[in-house]
């Protein structure tokens, strides 16, 4: 009888051995209220963070091991990028990445940048200026001896339709890239709730957690704000380009942004994340006697709209001077802080957008990013 307990004894203190040595998965989803993009389980000892939607049309999805730069890495496929955390040096490839790392706090681990240029930014600006941040050349081809002599620990970039090559090559140099599909978020605090990768990658859980609870209440207030309109005006968006007239499609954010603003996007009933190609009879059909033309391309002046298309001219919105352009806000090398910092500050352009059709409700408060095209 001794035997057979001390048996039963050993064999209980194997499986507890066994179930020790695996892996425990603590949080599925890291509480994402918005993102849809991505996802972290958060595991004792690492986290996988996977990547659903990096491009469009993505026929696979990746993923990346966060292991605490003290740990182990665990057992993982070949395909499976690891990273190890807190990131000290990183690469951005997009300047909408700069304020999240400067909300965090960590934007001095900004170590290379392709077209710095495009950097808005007077904080990352001055380390552009003093070479911390060093010129990558183009986010398609990123200068790799350049990467190499700054010796990134990750590469954050972003791919439009597929991957570009040369992040296969970065990667068999041994330089994790991470791909960023925030842009296809179909909500403009989807995209906001990225930060939380950021902190993941900082150990900064808490921080990121902090800052979007802000961004996700200023947005949602201003989004309440808004329901006491009592009309709601036509709106027109985008402009021609090659012959082309290009517009927020009706699922995209931007379509988002003019519902929680309480106005009547006219082409809100379309299909789409991304953007619709009209040509300009359909457009003019449609959208000739809109109340409101907000986002007017990159123009800075009625002047300029008129030299790019004399057809502008017909519109009301151009009549009535009811156009707003986010043309005009632009940094130092010419970058355009709509750009840069609207992603994470979209609690900002929802009030912009209601203080131009529902000025009534935001009678004190100037826009930030949208200006009225003169």
């Amino acid at each position: 009888m001794m035997k057979k307990i001390c048996i039963l004894f050993v064999s209980v203190l194997a499986l507890i051995s066994c179930q020790n040595k695996k892996e425990i998965k603590i949080d599925q989803k890291n509480s994402l209220a918005y993102a849809k993009g991505f996802t972290i389980i958060n595991y004792d000892t690492y986290k996988k963070v996977i990547i659903h939607n990096p491009y469009k049309n993505a026929d696979r999805k990746y993923e990346y091991l966060l292991v605490p730069k003290e740990n182990k890495i665990p057992k993982h496929k070949d395909a499976v990028q690891i990273i190890r955390t807190p990131v000290k040096k990183i690469v951005v490839t997009s300047s909408s990445h700069i304020p999240l790392l400067e909300l965090l706090e960590e934007e001095q681990s900004l170590v290379g940048f392709p077209n710095t240029d495009f950097i808005s930014s007077t904080k990352t600006r001055k380390l552009v200026e003093t070479g911390d941040v060093r010129e990558l050349g183009k986010a398609e081809y990123l200068n790799t001896e350049v990467l190499l002599d700054v010796n990134p620990e990750i590469v954050m970039s972003f791919a439009v339709d597929k991957p570009n090559k040369s992040f296969q090559m970065i990667q068999k140099l041994g330089v994790p890239v991470l791909l960023n599909g925030d842009w296809l978020e179909e909500t403009p605090l989807g995209r906001a709730e990225w930060i939380r990768l950021f902190g993941a990658l900082y150990q900064k859980e808490k921080e990121a957690d902090s800052i979007f609870n802000h961004i996700k209440k200023e947005y949602n207030a201003a989004k309440e704000l808004a329901i006491r309109a009592k009309n709601k005006p036509t709106v027109l968006s985008g402009s021609i380009f090659q012959d082309v007239w290009y517009l927020p499609a009706g699922e995209s954010f931007i379509a988002k942004y003019f519902e929680d603003a309480q106005t009547n996007y006219l082409w809100k009933d379309s299909k789409g994340t991304g953007s619709l190609s009209l040509n300009f009879e359909n457009v003019f059909e449609k959208g000739q006697k809109a109340n409101y033309w907000i986002g007017c391309s990159l123009t800075t002046s009625k002047e300029e709209l008129v030299n790019a298309n004399a057809h502008y001219q017909k519109f009301d919105p151009f009549i009535n001077d009811q156009i707003y352009t986010f043309g005009k806000l632009k940094g130092a090398k010419g970058g355009l802080f709509y750009f840069e910092l609207g992603p994470i500050q979209p609690h900002i352009i929802l009030k912009d957008i209601i203080k131009i059709a529902h000025p009534e409700l935001l009678p004190n408060y100037k826009p930030y990013f949208f200006s009225k095209l003169e």
